[in-house]
């Protein structure tokens, strides 16, 4: 069969649809990763003949350089997806010295649309098949049937025995009939109770905050019709207990399937006992041994690890014996089942006898089933290598997933050469002590929780868990120092993708490089490093936390480094800007980092904490002091570094731009925009300055504003909706929040977009909610008219924003600081405002004269036209309705757009009036 790309494949249970990419398993879709179809595909198109591992490794991965045993890898995930072995039946053979071959029987069917379809797209966080089940298919078939109608089951049962395999094939199988899919919560590497609701608030999209009641948290799921699985709860079982009744409590919708050793006891809990895989007795024919699933697992984990396993009749007792002694559970079998090919049957029959007689007193009495994993795991550790010991231990400081590169990082030191650790991995594979996952790349690694648990005492028992812990957090730091390095440089996602995964590893290296009995400078660097990770991922208050524990260290430090300290100075003065705007603690910081800049010399960090003091002061609507921060700037010259300039070139822009001077703003806003387009957008980021945006967000955000303020309110919401646009697509949520509360609500408001304006404002609630952004979130509350006026403090700008919106009354310290300079790009419109409170028709006059004269000045069209219409309706009322008309159309007639906006519609009726002559 030369080519199948349109046709249908059948072979087995299975049916391929090759055109789509799919794999039907009697008539459901089987998932499998990227790689696995495209080796199943290339398998199937030379079904019969044998295919070159690098031909398939050409094919396969046609732009990579990647070893055999990433073909290998993919090739057992393929194998144990499709059950291959099991019941003797066998699909793709090893043909040694040469490659691969498709051998069983397949049929060429004419293509037809499966029944089922394509996989359901809903979205979902499961991991892909790496194994296939055996022996619980009726169990299965009864929870999917159940969990719709009983919303709370928990699997209980002790370790080994496949309660993890069952719930997510269990899941798998309901992929689509939730509305807002399924998610995977993994408890195995949270060790303590305050990290669940972070972590489920961040797989959920939601924002959980300590100050807010748990069941205000479970009503924001009140809509969803989602399922969540909880997995390894029996480290966190109260905790867990209560979260999930509150949640079923407020969200009618939401269905819970759990995995623990024990019951949650919670309300509405419905507990499914897994028992250990059917063992066949003693007697009995070999038809009927087999259909006992415990040998089934038995004989094709050991077909998994030899190609060419049979078991014989004379064996079939030795099989038989094995799966009882190992009480059927399926960890233990497959650590068993790695074994064969070393021992045969019989010898692993005598292994298992001598080990375990150490527990039992006699032949009759039966080890309680954790102590039997226990036994086998004893006994699958002591027939390792010193190497492959060492090793393993090693690795249990990992909380996730782990490449070759970190496992050789942490493991090569003493006792243990690094070109020794790819031999070891590889036997620790082989033997089932490690389970590998194939990802498109690279492959990972990662330890069972019962597996990790156990080499972690023996880590701990070794007295090497102090050395591994440390060379375990400078693998973070290596990685976390990579990743900011790629931030600016990669796509967001793809980075998230990247980096994400490994943030229960970073918690774990920062708790220990922060801890008593640690290398501090290890866990200060990192987290300075892995600011970028935080801030993807909204954990700014937990990256606070993190900031203030290491600012404390350093400070207690005999000798401590400048730069680093300079580093998380600036980090808590963005952390403090977000959550408390220009707070005493917020100068603070930026103060602190500058005056240590400038000892160093630092140009590039005066340059950071310049630029987060200058947020502030704009924050706090000290205007004048922001533009002599853009002067400062200029003093630093920092023309030498591209990217440092165009970052200055931009904050000169917002300088400008609220002290007042629209049209030198302007000029400098469209340069940014124009050497940002040139250099490819690649410095997303405001090349680490203090406070963190998206750039190109952050640029288009300011010109819209200036637009506006010029008289092109058409252009300016284009400007605000693109601005807002790229945000969302880069899916940064203070990005988001920054051009939302600047631009995108500001905008719609002055042009009279009313729905526009309250959706927005909705979705900056929404955002800010869930980064946890205090400060965008007291902003959203002012617009709404929900705050208190004492939340304005330190938020000026908003203030002001507020009486451009005519939601606010314009007290005498605001009219003596226009009347000063120092309210910058609002000065005409507070003047303005004020005027139109005056009782002295003379006094008012001559004020919205100087408002008119201020905008003109400014170059701000949009407030000539709003000065120009109070003066014109002044006059109107006083009878002089030529001079008024001849005002108001001379400001009007320099508009060429907008004039289906609220100010402009206002205008032409009052033109409208004074044409027909008609007093007030």
């Amino acid at each position: 069969m030369s080519d199948v790309s349109d046709q249908a494949v059948h072979f087995g249970p299975y049916r391929i649809h090759p055109h789509q990419r799919l794999v039907l398993e009697a008539g459901r879709p089987l998932r499998l990763g990227r790689r696995a179809v495209d080796i199943l595909l290339i398998l199937l198109e030379q079904a019969g003949n044998v295919v070159s591992k690098q031909e398939l490794i050409a094919r396969v991965w046609p732009k990579s350089v990647v070893e055999d045993g990433n073909l290998r890898v993919h090739m057992a995930a393929l194998r144990k997806a499709l059950g291959d072995g099991q019941a003797g039946q066998r699909y793709i053979v090893t043909v040694a010295q040469r490659g691969y071959s498709f051998v069983a029987p397949l049929s060429i069917e004419p293509m037809s649309v499966p029944t089922d379809g394509a996989p359901h797209s809903q979205g979902h966080n499961l991991p892909v098949r790496s194994t296939r089940m055996i022996g619980r298919q009726a169990l299965i078939d009864a929870l999917v049937q159940q969990l719709p109608q009983q919303r709370f089951i928990t699997l209980t049962g002790a370790g080994g025995i496949g309660k993890t395999t069952v719930a997510l094939r269990v899941a798998e199988l309901l992929i689509g009939h939730y509305r807002d899919g399924i998610r995977l919560l993994d408890l195995a590497p949270l060790s303590a109770p305050a990290m669940i609701l972070p972590n489920l608030a961040a797989l959920l999209d939601l924002t959980a905050t300590d100050h807010e009641p748990l069941a205000t948290f479970a009503r924001s799921l009140h809509e969803r019709q989602l399922l969540l699985v909880i997995d390894n709860c029996e480290h966190l079982l109260d905790d867990i207990a209560l979260i999930s009744e509150t949640l079923l409590r407020h969200a009618p919708k939401l269905h819970i399937l759990a995995t623990s050793r024990e019951a949650l006891r919670a309300e509405g809990e419905h507990v499914q006992r897994l028992e250990p895989l059917a063992c066949p007795p003693a007697t009995g024919n070999r038809a009927q041994a087999l259909g006992y699933p415990a040998l089934q697992l038995l004989i094709e984990r050991a077909m998994s690890h030899q190609d060419h396993f049979e078991l014989s009749e004379a064996e079939l007792p030795l099989a038989i014996d094995i799966c009882q002694r190992l009480d059927g559970i399926p960890l233990a079998i497959e650590l068993a089942a790695a074994q064969i090919e070393r021992f045969g049957l019989s010898g692993l029959l005598v292994q298992l006898e001598d080990n375990f007689r150490l527990l039992t007193r006699d032949r009759c009495s039966a080890l309680p089933r954790q102590q039997t994993l226990r036994a086998t795991l004893d006994w699958s550790f002591d027939l390792l290598t010193p190497c492959e010991q060492i090793c393993l231990r090693r690795l249990a400081v990992f909380r996730g997933g782990f490449s070759l590169a970190s496992a050789a990082a942490v493991i090569a030191g003493e006792q243990v050469a690094p070109a020794e650790v790819l031999g070891s991995i590889t036997q620790l594979v082989a033997k089932s002590l490690l389970n590998v996952e194939p990802g498109d790349e690279e492959v990972v690694y990662r330890l069972l929780d019962i597996t990790r648990s156990y080499a972690l005492e023996k880590l701990s028992g070794a007295a090497e868990l102090a050395a591994t812990r440390e060379r375990h957090a400078a693998r973070c730091l290596a990685l976390m120092e990579q990743a900011q390095d790629d931030w600016e440089l990669t796509a967001t996602q793809v980075w998230i993708d990247r980096y994400a995964p490994l943030r229960e590893d970073i918690r774990a290296a920062l708790d220990w490089g922060l801890g008593d009995q640690a290398a501090h400078l290890v866990g200060i660097r990192l987290t300075v490093s892995a600011m970028p990770l935080w801030q993807e991922l909204s954990l700014l208050r937990e990256h606070g936390l993190y900031v203030g524990k290491a600012l404390a260290l350093m400070q207690q430090s005999s000798a401590p480094c400048t730069q680093l300290t300079m580093q998380l100075q600036l980090a808590l003065g963005s952390l403090s800007y977000h959550a408390q705007g220009g707070a005493p603690q917020t100068i603070a910081a930026f103060t602190g980092a500058l005056q240590l800049a400038e000892a160093r010399q630092d140009v590039a960090g005066q340059l950071r904490a310049v630029s987060g003091h200058m947020a502030v002061n704009l924050c706090a609507g000290h205007y004048r002091e922001a533009l002599g921060h853009s002067v400062h700037f200029d003093r630093l010259d920092p023309r030498t570094d591209p990217l440092l300039d165009l970052s200055a070139q931009r904050l000169r822009v917002l300088a400008q731009h609220y002290a007042g001077h629209q049209a030198l703003a302007l000029h400098n806003a469209e340069q940014v925009i124009q050497r940002m387009a040139h250099s490819g957008h690649l410095n997303r980021f405001t090349h680490r300055f203090g406070v963190q945006y998206d750039q190109s967000v952050a640029a288009l955000t300011v010109l819209a504003r200036i637009l506006w303020l010029q008289g092109f309110p058409e252009r300016a919401w284009r400007t605000a909706r693109q601005a807002l646009d790229l945000a969302l697509q880069i899916n940064h949520g203070t990005s988001i929040c920054y051009t939302l509360a600047l631009a995108g609500v500001v905008i719609a408001r002055y042009n009279g977009d009313t729905a526009s304006a309250r959706s927005l404002l909705e979705l900056l609630l929404q955002q800010a909610q869930k980064h946890s952004v205090q400060l965008f979130l007291t902003w959203a509350r002012h617009y709404e008219g929900t705050a208190q006026p004492e939340d304005l403090l330190g938020l000026g700008l908003v203030k002001d924003i507020l009486v451009t919106f005519s939601a606010a009354e314009v007290d005498e310290p605001m009219f003596e600081r226009a009347k000063g300079g120092a309210a910058g790009w609002c000065a005409p419109e507070i003047l303005r405002v004020w005027a139109e409170t005056l009782q002295d028709a003379q006094a008012a006059e001559a004020l919205l004269l100087e408002a008119l004269g201020l905008a003109h000045q400014q170059g701000a069209l949009a407030w000539e036209l709003r000065s120009a219409t109070a003066l014109a309706r002044l006059w109107q009322g006083q009878g002089r309705v030529e001079a008024a008309r001849e005002l108001l159309s001379s400001v009007y007639g320099r508009f060429t757009e907008g004039f289906a906006t609220q100010d402009l519609l206002r205008v032409r009726r009052l033109l409208d009036e004074l044409q027909d002559k008609r007093p007030a």
